[in-house]
């Protein structure tokens, strides 16, 4: 069994969306939150949605409505 058989996706790219997001966001907070966010997209468009519970979609949706109404009125 090749390493390509044990690696999922949908759990990598949140990692690499994280690390770039901190650095392009100048904000450690802002590039987690979207590591949260992108967590639960992933998952839910990948049709995995019962892989996770509600208490991951819970920030994930709070988080989404922070930067829609908050953050977007900030610049």
């Amino acid at each position: 069994m090749s390493w390509q058989a044990c690696v999922d996706y949908t759990e990598s790219r949140q990692t690499f969306l994280i690390i770039i997001g901190i650095p392009v966001s100048y904000s450690i907070a802002d590039g987690l939150a979207h590591g949260v966010i992108s967590y639960a997209v992933v998952k839910a468009f990948s049709g995995r949605v019962r892989e996770i519970g509600w208490l991951t979609y819970l920030p994930a949706t709070v988080l989404v409505l922070y930067f829609v109404f908050v953050r977007s009125r900030i610049g």
